[in-house]
């Protein structure tokens, strides 16, 4: 649990919101690849042998699949291929994937909100 959530918890807010949990429980899947795969169809492992310092390979995008279908992208770009790390590139597409998430279910909570009151 993040700094923000125990600090909301903390000062007992129980107002209906989106919360971590609510995100993770929308998400139906999630898919990794980088440019170069979808480019050439190699998986990263391979491209990296053939190609290794290739800008395409340094770019990692992940898609959400939420449980009602809709999808959601988050991108991680590498400037060094020195630095090039699949597991971390995954994660931070990852995360900026689930950022976009977060305002899609705060939509949908005030229209609930907003019909609960009509």
């Amino acid at each position: 649990m993040d700094a923000i959530e125990q600090e909301i918890q903390a000062k007992g807010l129980t107002a209906p919101r989106v919360t971590p949990a609510d995100v993770e429980t929308a998400i139906a899947g999630e898919h990794y690849f980088t440019a170069l795969e979808a480019v050439t169809g190699r998986t990263i492992e391979c491209a990296i042998a053939v190609q290794q310092s290739h800008p395409l390979s340094l770019l990692t995008f992940c898609v959400l699949v939420l449980k009602n279908g809709f999808t959601v992208t988050g991108e991680s770009a590498c400037a060094s291929p020195e630095n090039f790390d699949a597991e971390i590139g995954r994660k931070i597409a990852r995360q900026n994937a689930v950022n976009k998430v977060w305002p899609l279910l705060g939509y949908a909570l005030k229209e609930k909100l907003q019909e609960a009151q009509a």
